[in-house]
């Protein structure tokens, strides 16, 4: 089942971990207090410089509270996190949902609780579902990235163009082990099977698709270079590989496609034994504030989770107004307590069933 209902307190999902490098910073509060305060933030290895510039800067001049930023992927991340044993090291970890999930199932993050997140009660529904126990501060949808020399949106919007032999060595697909790839699998599913979790209905159809996909991909340089590059014409992708695209000219679009609309989470994960739960707690509010929220969206490029956000036309331009509320365009997100038990054998799955043909 999809999860957009709204519970508090909040359930969030996965850690990362990262060493911790405390740095003597200015508290908050009274300005005569010598105590000093920092916090450990573990984040994603892309996108960090715009990611101070939008977001840890303006915490530290609000707050006095100084920020060390320690980046990796998820997995290495949260491999770390559950070697640490108890010692995070870390006070934050921004994952994505599936790996949240993963280490809420071994306890490694606590509650997030809106008592000491007050901005927990102006993002959106989706934000603080209850499978977490942290909230989600952006998201990613997926869709087609086409070009618009070739397709239009209807086209594009078509999950049978994968299968359309006119197109045969010029579409592409996500592998499963990216973001995109479990979104697409749960799109066909829902498509021409019984909803999102028929995988046996999605690998059969994938697998008849497979012999028309010049690749699948596991970056998305590999599928934005096919595609200006003129290889493929149409993938399916996350619409936040569009943006720098469509900004610069090029002869592309995204579209959502026309059924089976589903979402991935990037989640605010505190962790067991974080050593400064209150500056923690303190920054995930920021994080998930309009300001925040806004600047985030302009400079980094994320989708927001607070309505109250300014959204950049560079945005707008991809996604349009599905932005402003995704749930209401028919977009969902997927339940992890279905995902996580399953991954193992449907990686395994998709290997034999899809990209071996």
């Amino acid at each position: 089942m999809t999860r957009t209902s709204r519970t508090r307190p909040l359930a969030l999902a996965a850690g990362l971990a990262v060493s911790a490098v405390v740095l003597a910073g200015c508290s908050s509060g009274d300005a005569s207090s010598s105590d000093a305060e920092s916090i450990v933030v573990s984040t994603f290895p892309f996108g960090v410089e715009e990611f101070q510039e939008a977001v840890v800067d303006p915490f530290t001049e609000a707050t006095g509270i100084e920020v060390e930023i320690e980046t990796g992927s998820n997995a290495d991340r949260l491999s770390k996190l559950q070697l640490a044993d108890g010692d995070p090291g870390i006070d934050v970890m921004l994952i994505s949902d599936y790996y949240a999930a993963l280490g809420q199932e071994d306890d490694l993050f606590q509650q997030v609780e809106a008592a000491d997140v007050p901005n927990l009660e102006a993002v959106a529904d989706f934000a603080t579902e209850d499978a977490y126990v942290g909230p989600a501060y952006s998201y990613q949808l997926n869709g087609t990235l086409y070009s618009t020399d070739e397709l239009d949106a209807d086209e594009a919007a078509d999950w049978s163009l994968y299968g359309d032999s006119d197109l045969e060595g010029r579409v592409a697909l996500p592998d499963i082990s990216v973001t995109a790839g479990q979104l697409m699998v749960s799109g066909v599913a829902s498509e021409f099977g019984d909803g999102p979790y028929d995988i046996d209905a999605a690998l059969e159809q994938l697998g008849e698709w497979s012999p028309n996909v010049l690749q699948f991909y596991s970056s998305s340089t590999e599928v934005t270079n096919l595609l200006t590059q003129g290889e493929i014409v149409a993938a399916d992708a996350l619409s936040g590989f569009a943006t720098d695209l469509v900004a610069s000219g090029e002869a592309v679009a995204w579209t959502p496609p026309a059924t089976g609309k589903y979402m991935a989470t990037n989640r605010a994960m505190i962790p067991t034994g974080a050593e400064n739960v209150d500056g923690a707690s303190q920054f995930v509010d920021y994080l998930l504030s309009a300001e925040a929220q806004s600047s985030s969206a302009e400079i980094v490029g994320d989708l927001p989770v607070n309505p109250d956000a300014t959204i950049p036309s560079t945005i707008q331009d991809v996604v349009g107004d599905i932005a402003a509320d995704p749930i209401a365009a028919g977009y969902a997100t997927l339940d992890p307590t279905e995902l996580v038990p399953t991954r193992a054998e449907w990686v395994d799955r998709f290997a034999r069933e899809v990209t071996s043909r």
